[in-house]
C-alpha cells in the first residue's frame, strides 16, 4: 500500500505569493513518523520558502521560517495547520511594515 493524499490545497496570490499544504496518510507509522503522516505545507514566492512546515525522512518533523529550521512537537493535523497559519501571518505582518 502506498502512502494516499487526504488533503491537498493550494493558493496562488497576485503578489506571486504561494500557499500550498500537502498531507498524505502512510501505510503505516514509524518511529520518525509516530502519527502516521507525511506533510509539507509551503509559503513562499519563486521557489524559496519563506514559511514551511514539513517532516521529511531524516529529519523528523520541523518548521521553516526564513532560514531558520526548528524542531516541531506534532500534536494533532488541525494544531499543525492553525500553528502553520499564524506563523505565515506573522510573516506577513512583518513583510508590510
Amino acid at each position: 500500500m502506498k502512502a494516499r493524499r487526504i488533503f491537498y490545497d493550494k493558493s496562488l496570490f497576485p503578489d506571486g505569493f504561494i500557499v500550498e499544504m500537502v498531507i498524505w496518510q502512510l501505510p503505516k507509522s514509524n518511529e520518525e513518523r509516530p502519527h502516521g503522516l507525511k506533510y509539507r505545507l509551503f509559503y513562499g514566492r519563486d521557489g524559496v520558502r519563506v514559511v514551511g512546515y514539513d517532516n521529511e525522512r531524516g529529519k523528523g518533523d520541523h518548521t521553516h521560517i526564513y532560514e531558520v529550521e526548528k524542531r516541531y512537537v506534532f500534536t494533532t493535523v488541525e494544531k499543525m495547520v492553525a500553528d502553520f497559519l499564524a506563523d505565515l501571518g506573522k510573516v506577513i505582518n512583518e513583510q508590510t511594515k
